[in-house]
């Protein structure tokens, strides 16, 4: 299954017309948590190696099966996968986590995942922003055609031939925030360009 989903991907982002939204002299060359809505995954890891020029980057994925068909695709992709949630093995991915980003890497977060509530933070991006004192990126992806899903995430399958806008806020820290200052700064800006 992840291979042929590979090739779905590849033939929809690359027949689609790409337009990205940042200020490329604000990029921190710097090991950053990147944050985006589960609804909007799909295109991101695309978003996220135009954004950064590498794949170097690990992403937090769920232990539920189709955790498993995530990984394979991620690691077809290029990137890496840390598994675990706030839901099941929370330390361990925090563990993990921590350790991508000591050897240099990214790490990417869903905070509404893998369950939701839709557009809802947990608390996982705040404390490995926080305890590795390390910016924030957050991403969105919006299609101009998309198929939607009637999951809890409204979960976004962009149609081939269309025109993906990607956005990037600027690079911030939450280090000096309470949690749920730091929660309410990563919800705002991920819900300016929220689909």
């Amino acid at each position: 299954m992840p291979p042929l989903l590979y090739i779905l991907l590849y033939f929809i982002y690359f027949t689609c017309k790409k337009r990205y939204h940042f200020d490329r002299t604000k990029v921190l060359d710097t090991p950053s948590v990147f944050v985006f809505w589960h609804g909007e995954l799909l295109m991101l890891t695309f978003g996220y190696m135009d954004y950064r020029r590498s794949k170097n980057v690990d992403t937090m994925v769920s232990r539920h099966h189709d955790g498993e068909i995530a990984t394979r695709l991620l690691n077809l992709l290029g990137a890496g996968a840390i598994r675990g949630s706030s839901s099941k093995g929370a330390m361990q991915a925090l563990k993990s986590a921590f350790k991508s980003l000591n050897l240099g890497r990214d790490v990417a977060i869903t905070p509404d995942g893998p369950k939701g509530p839709r557009y809802s933070v947990a608390d996982g991006a705040v404390v490995i922003a926080q305890k590795k004192n390390v910016p924030i990126v957050t991403m969105n992806c919006k299609a101009t055609k998309a198929w939607r899903l009637n999951s809890w995430d409204k979960f976004s399958i962009p149609k081939p031939f269309c025109t993906l806008d990607f956005y990037y806020s600027d690079p911030f820290y939450i280090t000096e925030d309470n949690l749920n200052d730091a929660k309410e700064k990563i919800k705002e800006r991920l819900m300016k360009n929220a689909f």
